[in-house]
């Protein structure tokens, strides 16, 4: 049997608020440094610097880089988790409401630091990947919730899974943007492609099936 490779440990969290605080400096400093330099180019020393702490700070709460990074990435998907569920609580209360907030609220959320976000789950190895599978599951989950009371308004046969394939689709459009060379730069650009990515969400939803329309 082929044994699992070794994952690093956990880093420490901290357990009072004026730790948790510099924690979450450190954090924000390292978005900063990795959005506009890389990962490659964001060091140890560099955080401490542009967070305002000692490097020591830094190495009682990660090992080393590759925790920070770790961190950097968890700190990332859950923001992007929570900002999509606040966005679907506040949607208009209908099918296409649901569809066309969770289309905005995805691309916004990868339009936030777009490049550095792929590079998190793509360069970081399995755990990365586990953890970035870990969010796809959970922004599927809070649509499935949030489009149940009006599932009956869909025309697809399986309306479940109609619904996962928008989710897929939509996901796999806003992922695609964050990496192409020619994505829609502006709020306003950004703002069409979602109304487009909604409009074909809502559209295939309420369309009856075409193989089980011929059979009827």
């Amino acid at each position: 049997m082929t044994e699992e490779p070794q994952r690093p440990a956990a880093y420490r969290e901290p357990q009072q608020a004026r730790s948790a605080a510099t924690l979450a400096r450190v954090l924000r400093a390292a978005e900063e440094i990795a959005s506009t330099s890389g990962l490659d180019e964001m060091t140890i020393a560099g955080v401490a610097k542009c967070a305002g702490v000692a490097v020591g700070t830094i190495y009682r709460r990660f090992e080393d880089k590759e925790q920070l990074i770790s961190a950097l990435t968890e700190r990332m998907l859950e923001r992007r988790e929570e900002y999509v569920a606040e966005q679907l609580r506040a949607s208009e209360p209908s099918l296409s409401g649901v569809m066309d907030t969770y289309a905005h609220a995805l691309l916004q959320s990868f339009a936030d630091h777009s490049s550095l976000f792929p590079e998190l789950l793509r360069t970081r190895g399995t755990r990365a990947l586990d953890r970035g599978a870990r969010t796809i599951t959970e922004l599927h989950r809070l649509l499935l919730e949030a489009a149940a009371p009006y599932t009956d308004q869909i025309r697809r046969s399986e309306p479940q899974q109609a619904l996962d394939t928008a989710a897929r689709a939509i996901l796999g459009a806003c992922f695609h943007n964050s990496v192409r060379p020619d994505a829609p730069t502006g709020e306003a650009a950004r703002r069409r492609y979602a109304d487009e990515l909604g409009d074909m969400a809502i559209a295939y939803l309420l369309t009856p099936d075409r193989r089980r329309s011929a059979e009827t």
